[in-house]
């Protein structure tokens, strides 16, 4: 008898279908056997979450996403993620679906701990004490070392390849000289993919 297979949702809050399309390319090769991929994205909101005001839009928008899918979907899931890096909604949606939820944050932090402190590498200025606040109310905070933004949007570098290897290569190397920093998450959806690069 064979298993069941595994569903899992991939929820883009951004209302940009590209960063979705993005997510998918990277995501749905390193699935395992017997898991599947749906993905929603935000029907309204910020094409590409920047500030507080569009995090804050973002937190309904995704719960928003998450109703209708399972409106169109009712078969049970096993797990969602939230494809954006600062996990708007991610308290309440976990609250809400009876199902794992994580953020591209969450799951970044975890992954970055098991090697000891990290930094986080992003686009776009106001990100920063967001993410430490996040980091915080995760209970990552004594182990973020640094946060480093560029100038550039994520929108910005997601449309601009050579402007996005240059500049967040940059700061990767800024990053990389904090003390005790023992690996570096490049954050934000729409940085899918350039992490081999940059490494």
């Amino acid at each position: 008898m064979s298993a069941t297979p595994r569903r899992l949702l991939l929820i883009n809050p951004n209302t940009n279908a590209l960063t979705t399309q993005r997510l998918q390319d990277t995501l749905r090769p390193r699935l395992p056997a017997g898991v599947s991929l749906s993905l929603s994205t935000a029907r309204f909101g910020a094409r590409y979450i920047a500030c507080e005001a569009s995090h804050a839009v973002a937190a309904h928008a995704c719960l928003d996403a998450w109703v209708a899918q399972r409106a169109a979907h009712p078969q049970p899931l096993d797990g969602v993620l939230i494809g954006c890096f600062g996990d708007p909604g991610l308290f309440a949606l976990r609250e809400a679906s009876g199902c794992p939820v994580t953020g591209l944050a969450e799951a970044s932090f975890i992954q970055a701990a098991v090697h000891g402190p990290f930094a986080i590498v992003t686009g776009g200025e106001r990100w920063k004490p967001m993410l430490l606040r996040l980091a915080q109310s995760l209970g990552y905070g004594d182990l973020l070392r640094d946060v480093q933004t560029v100038v550039p949007s994520g929108a910005a570098l997601q449309a601009d390849p050579e402007m996005a290897l240059r500049c967040l290569g940059d700061a990767c190397e800024q990053a990389a000289r904090s003390e005790g920093v023992c690996a570096i998450i490049l954050g934000g959806a729409g940085l899918a993919g350039y992490a081999p690069a940059l490494a």
